[in-house]
């Protein structure tokens, strides 16, 4: 798998949530081997042993349940001591949700059937506004204190991480309560992840402008999953192959930032070598 993504053209390579601890050890031989070098970890990483398939969610920082929430820490924790094992800079995380009805895939299917900011389709996305803004703040204190054991494990090891921006509107933190968050971890070792494919979707059904919340939220960026989307919201496309304006947008973005291919497995090596060309072409090596 590692020298398959070599063979692409990628010399750095994040290591998702679905890699099983059984793996670990040849891929820490190739690592250090000098064969392989590691832009990030997708937390948790590895899997944990009790969880069958790839699932970052598995633990919630958000749960009401004192247990999981301290399983979520301890497996961050892991995550951290694998990623400063294998000299991987950062690791990218997903905090948890409120606890709702899902609104984001609804109103997706609303925009597949051309009734995109119709009145029931606003009924129902100001109905989960509501619902959000009342239930959340318990769920995203119960996040803050588990981040500050996280950035205090953290201080230690040249390791920092990443908040993703996320798809559903229903997870946390919302672009509304991100960058308080980050104000008040006030911590160098974390920052926000970009998500292309996620925010465009967020674009798409009207939550946010993806310009804008670049521009606000840009400097903050350690990195990003550079991914495109086919409106509405088919997602996990490379880049330059679906509607995401990346010419605008990766501007906006720092310079120093971690770039991480993030594409659905069904494409092909053709495809991903001629997204990399042309990403190439317009923002250089």
């Amino acid at each position: 798998m590692l020298q398959e993504i070599i063979d692409l053209g990628f010399d750095r390579i994040e290591l998702g949530h679905g890699v099983r601890i059984s793996l670990m050890p040849g891929i820490q031989k190739m690592f250090e081997a000098g064969k392989v070098k590691f832009s990030s970890l997708h937390n948790f990483c590895p899997l944990p042993v009790e969880v069958l398939h790839a699932s970052p969610d598995c633990y919630q920082f958000s749960s009401p349940y004192g247990n999981e929430r301290e399983r979520a820490v301890k497996q961050t924790f892991q995550t951290i001591d694998f990623a400063e094992r294998l000299a991987a800079p950062f690791v990218v995380m997903h905090l948890g949700e409120v606890p709702m009805r899902p609104i984001t895939d609804d109103l997706i299917k609303f925009a597949r059937n051309g009734e995109l900011l119709s009145r029931e389709y606003v009924r129902q996305k100001i109905r989960a506004v509501e619902k959000r803004e009342a239930t959340a703040p318990p769920y995203v204190e119960r996040v803050k204190e588990c981040l500050k054991r996280v950035v205090e494990y953290a201080a230690g090891k040249k390791v920092k991480f990443g908040i993703e921006g996320r798809r559903g509107y229903e997870e946390i933190p919302s672009e509304r309560e991100l960058p308080a968050l980050l104000e008040e971890l006030n911590s160098p070792q974390v920052g926000y992840w970009h998500d292309f494919g996620h925010i465009q979707i967020k674009e798409n059904l009207a939550f946010l402008d993806h310009a804008d919340w670049l521009r606000q939220i840009g400097p903050r960026a350690l990195g990003c999953h550079v991914q495109d989307c086919i409106w509405p919201a088919q997602d996990h496309q490379p880049p330059f192959a679906g509607n995401v304006d990346l010419a605008k947008l990766v501007p906006l973005l720092p310079k120093d930032c971690a770039w991480v291919w993030e594409m659905s497995p069904r494409k092909t090596a053709e495809e991903i070598k001629k997204s990399v060309a042309t990403w190439k072409k317009h923002f250089g090596p």
